[in-house]
């Protein structure tokens, strides 16, 4: 069912602002963070299918979405005190802080700073081995990004060929006022390039409960990465492989992902 949208905006702590959206008006409240190329409306369809049981936020990370051209660092640190900034503005605690790729790296760093009850992260990003990150995440969109508007739309439209409309008009909506330069922010300004995206340590003994929803095949966790989680994590930590299906397997698997989201929240 779809909800009416609403949307606020939302200052950070440098002036910068994003665009806080939300679904739902009961429940106790979640808050989702988009992965790289993405938006909050990464997150409509998992909105509309969760309102009512929850109160459900997504905003844009920097670089993204309605503040696709907005500047700042790009660096986790940063990343994490936006994350609390718009924690803040939420009408209740937030109870699953989810995030997937980036995302669900910042939802992890995250998870410590805010304490929430739950936190949900979607193969997340927690190392980026050294020498990788432009081939793995900026290189396949520079050209796409690139694009003139009408073929640009095209272009997104082909790449996402087969998933739901709602996903598609998030990608849209995501990647068409997009420009290469936040991708290659992220990369430099965290050191990705030469090993220093690298999260694994805060997983250690994690404080709250952590489901790790991690992708089958084509994941950005390495299996050495995945061993880390198991053995490191601790009581709190829970890892769920979605066999048969990759990183972005919120949308792939999206029946399957509500189900263990819901029955983990």
């Amino acid at each position: 069912m779809k909800s009416e949208v609403r949307e606020r905006p939302v200052v950070f702590d440098d002036g910068s602002s994003t665009t806080l959206e939300s679904w739902g008006d009961s429940g106790p409240v979640m808050l989702c963070v988009h992965g790289i190329a993405s938006s909050r409306r990464a997150w409509t369809r998992l909105g509309e299918r969760l309102q009512g049981e929850f109160r459900v936020f997504a905003y844009d990370q920097r670089g993204h979405g309605d503040r696709a051209a907005s500047g700042g660092p790009m660096t986790l640190d940063r990343s994490v005190r936006d994350l609390e900034t718009v924690a803040a503005a939420l009408p209740a605690k937030v109870h699953v802080l989810l995030g997937h790729s980036w995302g669900g790296a910042v939802a992890v760093l995250g998870g410590r700073a805010l304490a929430p009850p739950r936190v949900v992260a979607v193969d997340p990003m927690l190392r980026v081995p050294a020498g990788t990150f432009d081939a793995e995440y900026v290189d396949d969109l520079r050209e796409t990004l690139a694009l003139e508007p009408v073929a640009k739309e095209s272009a997104i439209r082909a790449m996402y060929a087969g998933s739901d409309p709602v996903d598609v008009a998030g990608k849209l909506h995501a990647m068409l006022p997009m420009s290469i330069g936040p991708l290659e922010a992220l990369g430099r300004d965290n050191g990705a390039e030469h090993g220093l995206w690298d999260i694994r340590e805060s997983v250690v003994d994690y404080p709250v409960k952590l489901l790790v929803c991690a992708a089958g095949e084509d994941s950005v966790m390495s299996p050495d990465d995945l061993a880390f989680v198991r053995a490191r994590g601790g009581p709190n930590v829970e890892v769920r492989v979605f066999e048969g299906h990759g990183h972005n397997l919120q949308r792939t698997a999206f029946d399957a992902f509500v189900d263990a989201v819901r029955a983990f929240a």
